[in-house]
């Protein structure tokens, strides 16, 4: 699994936008007033920039709190790998609107994991935008 999404809550759209571009964040999803994905600026190590997004807290009632996205070649084999360690998913694996393939479950302290496989969606989605 590779750590490369995270997903906060925002209550300002228009604002947090703004604020994650003035970091030097690039903006490639804009749904406005409730969904935001920006590219992370690229590490001098080469590789894949992570991303990072913003979900409206009114959007989506279980996006009021922080989301950790874990990126996996094989969702279904992932979770069940952890079911046979005891680890079970609040939401099974299934096809999402937005292209992705997602199992959710809550760490030990309540946190959302989502574990997802996306590709190049994830960067590259049919609606992104240039610029």
């Amino acid at each position: 699994m590779r750590l490369n999404q995270v997903t906060v809550p925002c209550v300002d759209y228009e604002a947090s936008v703004a604020f994650y571009k003035t970091l030097g964040l690039k903006q490639i999803v804009d749904s406005p007033p409730r969904y935001a994905r920006f590219e992370c600026p690229e590490s001098d190590g080469g590789g894949e920039p992570a991303t990072f997004s913003l979900h409206h807290v009114d959007g989506w009632t279980g996006c009021d709190h922080p989301v950790v996205y874990f990126e996996c070649a094989d969702v279904d084999a992932t979770v069940q790998n952890l079911a046979r360690q005891g680890i079970d998913c609040t939401s099974p694996p299934r096809d999402q609107s937005w292209q992705w393939r997602e199992a959710y479950l809550r760490d030990p302290a309540g946190n959302l994991i989502c574990l997802y496989h996306a590709g190049e969606i994830r960067r590259f989605p049919p609606w992104r935008i240039d610029g």
